[in-house]
């Protein structure tokens, strides 16, 4: 479910410098942790890690944590920034922890915007291209709910609802972190990091990881540019078209595309992530489109185009649709019955979480003095809450007056409404990640979009439903960031208003950015065709969950409700069992959710996917602490090396300068014949 980090872990003696205790530790003061070098390194980072987001949300649709890579690029970035001022013989003020976190906040609060921005989801869904993907003729499917990607109005878009998320829980701040002392393991995860970089023996490690990640990659950018040399003209040339195990197995998408984006995913990513994305490509590519492509011209007219929704296509987006409703919905249920009982535990003193209560009594009172220290600092700078709550009544109403402007279907009192039940689902979805690492918003975006589209109804529903997706997707999910960096900041001896500030300025560098590097993509690339390499997966599936809405199944292929349904309790099933069975099981069992993104997608990615756990296997059985020390070096190395490559590509593109040579491969000739002969003796029989 999420990464096993108690927070007795962080009072260990091995994450304190060299074990002096962090009462003596100085602690700048809040503005002192915000600084121009701090906030030019985030905007670099925030770039990269955008375009990042943007290739892997607009191919599979699986984004990584890469918290990682933006803490150990931004110590990186400042280190080589004073250490070179310092040799100049200019005195510069140090590099600390707390500004390390600021960066990392401000990078993860940038890049954050590329995907619940909808970049690769509900925005592009709305454009021409997937109107006509799904088809003119497709009942629902309205020419009028159509609005194309733009600067001005994506870029507007985000500016009204992206801030809002931020003001919805700075008030509960403490009740989260000191009172409930909620884990948030991946904010707990990264301040260890954090914190082990400001150490002696921590800063002699992150500098190995940083050369470990500029090899890597250096090695990823400059493979991703010789492979553009054979990529030609057209889809079907060069190694993203490698037929790795055969030209049968080829066609039903297995093969490794070999590319370093999806292997450093599945270095980054768990096993059972990994294992279970592969096993959902087997059971999709490897037997259920085979046997409903043997029924063609029974359960559907044969002869289609292959992204005619009448045919298999409408298996495959319907069916994936499916099992990560059925997933998102169950977790749902069940962190909200969580997040409810421990809340109750907790006012009758009955409270399981991890509290540092637990290790108080047998440390000293040093660690004690340590927790007053952090509990202090965290509540030193306050955030008023007439300042949080007026600036959401604010926010809100911009918002509630804007969006009708930009969305004319999406009526003024509809946005209001998500609006006054908004911070209720927030709480919700940032008690859950908490306790369970799972940040849920695209599921509480997704039953905004068929609630939406389904009251609107068919007179501009789709646009509705999506705009709404968009509004409830942006709330959740950055209310959670906020809270996680909370906890982070807490770790590491940073003021909360330096962490609510540099969320602020994150966020508004991602209203710019994160548009602006999707634009890039878009005008570079034909973004959401089917047979490119950016079919945009999700724009598809949003869009049909909208029409879901409003239309019903009725015009679903034969026999494709019944398998939707059939998979919908199986994924629900799965999960029950996950949570059932004791842990030495449970952590075999596949996820769902990870299933559905090879049935719509295909198999190559899960195989690419699968090398890296394999790799990552492999070296943890050589050498655990060596694995744990540089995987993720080596993981963000090999995806910031594609991703970089995907400027020039861009740029050559925009330029239209083609790949020189089409490496392609296609059956021999004696295989032809061959199978030519055998064709006529079977006539002859």
């Amino acid at each position: 479910m999420g990464t096993e980090i108690s927070e007795p872990l962080i009072l260990d003696k091995e994450s304190i410098d060299d074990g002096a205790g962090i009462e003596s530790e100085l602690v700048p003061e809040w503005k002192d942790q915000i600084t121009i070098r701090g906030l030019v390194v985030s905007a670099l980072l925030g770039t990269l890690f955008c375009i990042i987001t943007h290739k892997l949300n607009l191919t599979v649709g699986i984004i990584p944590s890469l918290n990682v890579g933006a803490g150990l690029l931004g110590f990186f970035f400042v280190k080589s920034w004073t250490g070179f001022l310092t040799k100049l013989g200019f005195q510069v003020s140090p590099f600390t922890k707390q500004e390390n976190t600021v960066i990392q906040t401000c990078v993860v609060a940038c890049y954050g915007l590329a995907f619940s921005g909808g970049f690769g989801s509900y925005m592009i869904a709305m454009d021409e291209r997937t109107y006509k993907l799904i088809g003119a003729d497709y009942p629902g499917n309205r020419a009028e709910d159509i609005k194309n990607p733009g600067l001005g109005w994506m870029t507007g878009f985000l500016f009204v609802v992206s801030f809002l998320g931020l003001f919805s829980l700075t008030p509960l701040r403490k009740v989260m972190v000191l009172d409930y002392k909620l884990t948030y393991p991946s904010g707990t995860a990264t301040a260890m990091l954090i914190n082990s970089f400001h150490t002696h023996s921590g800063a002699e490690l992150a500098g190995k990881q940083v050369k470990c990640l500029g090899k890597y990659l250096s090695i990823s950018f400059i493979w991703s540019c010789f492979k553009w040399f054979f990529s030609g003209i057209g889809d079907s040339c060069g190694f993203d078209n490698f037929p790795s195990f055969g030209l049968m197995l080829f066609r039903n998408t297995f093969y490794f595309d070999f590319s370093p984006t999806y292997v450093g995913c599945g270095l980054i990513c768990p096993h059972i992530v990994n294992c279970s994305v592969l096993l959902g490509a087997i059971i999709s590519w490897g037997f259920l489109w085979p046997f409903i492509s043997a029924h063609a011209g029974d359960w559907y007219p044969s002869g289609l185009e292959s992204n005619n929704f009448k045919g298999l296509y409408g298996y495959k987006v319907f069916i994936a649709i499916a099992l990560i409703l059925g997933d998102g919905l169950y977790n749902l249920i069940k962190i909200i019955y969580v997040s409810a009982k421990e809340v109750c535990n907790k006012s009758t003193k009955q409270s399981k979480l991890p509290i540092v209560n637990e290790v108080i009594d047998n440390e000293s009172s040093k660690v004690l003095a340590e927790q007053r220290k952090r509990d202090d600092i965290f509540l030193k700078d306050r955030i008023p809450t007439w300042f949080a709550a007026s600036g959401y009544v604010a926010l809100a109403a911009i918002s509630t007056a804007t969006i009708p402007i930009i969305f004319p279907s999406l009526k003024w009192y509809l946005v209001l409404v998500s609006y006054i039940i908004a911070p209720a689902l927030a709480f919700c979805n940032s008690y859950g990640t908490g306790l369970t690492d799972w940040n849920l918003s695209s599921t509480y975006g997704k039953i905004g979009l068929f609630i939406i589209a389904s009251l609107v109804g068919s007179d501009g529903g789709v646009m509705a439903g999506l705009a709404a997706c968009g509004v409830m997707m942006s709330i959740v999910s950055t209310a959670a960031d906020l809270m996680q960096d909370f906890k982070t900041g807490y770790l590491t001896l940073s003021s909360a208003k330096s962490m609510f500030v540099s969320q602020l300025l994150g966020t508004a560098m991602g209203c710019v950015i994160a548009p602006l590097t999707f634009w890039m993509f878009w005008t570079a690339f034909e973004v959401g065709s089917p047979d490119g390499p950016y079919k945009a997966p999700y724009a598809v599936i949003f869009r049909e969950m909208a029409i879901l809405g409003i239309e019903g199944f009725s015009e679903l292929p034969k026999h494709c409700l019944a398998l939707c349904f059939g998979f919908f309790i199986g994924a629900v099933l799965v999960n029950l069992l996950r949570d059932v069975t004791p842990k030495e099981i449970s952590q075999f069992i596949p996820i769902p959710m990870a299933m559905a993104v090879p049935f719509y997608i295909g198999a190559y990615f899960a195989v690419d996917m699968f090398v890296g756990t394999v790799i990552l296997f492999i070296w943890e059985r050589i050498n655990q602490k060596e694995a744990e020390d540089y995987a993720g070096a080596v993981a963000s190395g090999l995806i910031c090396g594609d991703g970089i490559w995907t400027i020039p590509s861009a740029i050559l593109s925009i330029l239209r300068i083609n790949p020189p040579i089409c490496m392609y491969f296609g059956p021999s000739l004696s295989s032809l014949l061959g199978n030519r002969l055998a064709i006529i003796w079977k006539c002859i029989v």
